[in-house]
């Protein structure tokens, strides 16, 4: 089942509408942070296609993405969870893939499991 193609205009709208949070500002509502999360990890998801890795950001959504072996059965070997903020400081630049991993904001287990070369997806001023 192919999924609709992201739209960049909804993506930046999406981000954008989640920016003063990252900034230190209010938390969203649980829909505008929903919908920001939904669309950066379906862009990365649509920028790396495959099965190899998932990517879990609780509780609003999970991608499979990076070409390679295909997993079926029981938890993925290469697995990346984190919270929202940080997936969408990633997303945006704000906070690096290496930054991340090392002050234990993001937990990646797998030997495909590193996304740095896909991050950030975009980034707004």
């Amino acid at each position: 089942m192919s999924r609709k193609h992201i739209d960049p205009t909804d993506l930046r709208a999406a981000v954008t509408a989640i920016l003063p949070w990252l900034d230190g500002g209010d938390q969203p509502p649980r829909t505008e942070l929903a919908a920001a999360v939904r669309l950066t990890l379906r862009t990365l998801e649509q920028d790396a296609p495959g099965h190899t890795v998932e990517v879990r950001v609780p509780p609003f959504a999970a991608v499979q993405c990076v070409a390679g072996p295909r997993h079926t059965r029981g938890t993925p070997p290469n697995v990346v969870e984190t919270d929202p903020r940080t997936w969408l400081e990633l997303a945006t630049g704000r906070l690096t893939w290496p930054n991340a991993v090392e002050n234990g904001q993001v937990n990646a287990s797998g030997a495909r499991a590193d996304l740095s070369e896909l991050l950030p997806l975009l980034r707004l001023p």
